[in-house]
C-alpha cells in the first residue's frame, strides 16, 4: 500500500481529533470520576478513556488504514504500518482528578503534523511539521518562540531514571537558575506547547527516548516546527541516543539550561 507523505491535510486531522478529545474532557470536568489503577501510583480516569474513544473515531475516519497507539488502549491497527498516530487522551490526569485545569490533550502522527489542545483555554496548537500555529475561536496565529518570560517548567514527576547524575529538584537549587529564571512546575506536557507558544522561555524533563512517547510527541513536534532549541537534557538530539528533553526558546537560554544540568551531572 503507498501513503502520500505528511500533510496539511494530517494536521488538520490531528486539530480536529485534539478538539474533539478536549471537548469530552471539558464536558466531564468536575464530575466524581471512576479511576482505573494502572499500577506504581498511575491512574486514568472515564474522561481518559472517553475522551480516547473520541479521538480514536476522528482518525479512524478520516485514516482508516492508519496504526493508532492510545495510552489507554495500547496499539490498533497493524504493528508494521508506515503511518502510527501518537494519543494521549488526557496528560495532567492527576491534576484534572484533583480538579485543577492544567491538562493537555495530546495527537501526532509520528515524525508528522501534531496537535496540543488546552481543554479549558479552547486553544488547539498545531503543526503540519513545517510551521505551527494556535488556532482559537476559528482564527490562527502562527507561534512565536521567546524567552523574555524567563519562566522555565520543570517536570519533578518520578521516574528519576538519569539519578544520581543528574535530579530535576537540583536543577531548581543551581545557584545560577534563580539568576536567570523563574521555576514553574505544570506536570503535564502542555507546557511544550507554551514553549513553542513563547507561554514559557524552556521546559526540562527526565527520561529515555521521549521522539516515540505518546505524552510528547506532540509538544516535541511543536517545538521544532516553532523554531525551538530542542534536545536530550544530555544534549544529544532528540531519539534513541538521548535522554530526556530541553526545549528552549533559543539558543542562549538552551546553552545556560545545559550548562547548568552538566555542571550538576
Amino acid at each position: 500500500m503507498i501513503h502520500s507523505p505528511p500533510s496539511r491535510d494530517d494536521a488538520e486531522v490531528a486539530a480536529a481529533a485534539a478538539h474533539a478529545g478536549a471537548d469530552v474532557v471539558r464536558k466531564m470536568y468536575g464530575r466524581r470520576l471512576t479511576r482505573i489503577d494502572k499500577g506504581a501510583g498511575d491512574f486514568a480516569t472515564a474522561a481518559d478513556l472517553a475522551a480516547e474513544q473520541t479521538i480514536l473515531d476522528v482518525i479512524r475516519a478520516a485514516r482508516p488504514d492508519d496504526t493508532i497507539v492510545g495510552e489507554e488502549g495500547g496499539r490498533q491497527g497493524a504493528a508494521d504500518a508506515a503511518r502510527r498516530w501518537l494519543v494521549d487522551p488526557l496528560c495532567g490526569t492527576l491534576n484534572y482528578a484533583v480538579g485543577n485545569m492544567l491538562v493537555a490533550v495530546n495527537v501526532a502522527l509520528r515524525d508528522g503534523p501534531a496537535a496540543v489542545a488546552d481543554p479549558f483555554s479552547g486553544e488547539v496548537f498545531v503543526t503540519d511539521g513545517r510551521t505551527a500555529w494556535v488556532r482559537q475561536d476559528g482564527a490562527d496565529t502562527r507561534l512565536t518562540p521567546t524567552p523574555a518570560t524567563r519562566l522555565v517548567d520543570v517536570n519533578l514527576d518520578p521516574p528519576f531514571p538519569s539519578a544520581p547524575g543528574f535530579r530535576a529538584v537540583e536543577l531548581l537549587a543551581h545557584p545560577r537558575f534563580g539568576e536567570h529564571f523563574r521555576p514553574r512546575v505544570v506536570s503535564t506536557t502542555l507546557a511544550l506547547a507554551w514553549v513553542a507558544a513563547g507561554k514559557r522561555a524552556a521546559y526540562v524533563t527526565d527520561g529515555g527516548d521521549l521522539s516515540a512517547s505518546v505524552h510528547f510527541a506532540a509538544g516535541i513536534a511543536l517545538c521544532r516546527a516553532a523554531g525551538c532549541v530542542i534536545t536530550g537534557i544530555d544534549g544529544a538530539p532528540v531519539g534513541p541516543a538521548a535522554r530526556g528533553l530541553l526545549a528552549a526558546a533559543d539558543t542562549e537560554t538552551h546553552a545556560l539550561l545545559l550548562s547548568m544540568i552538566r555542571s550538576r551531572g
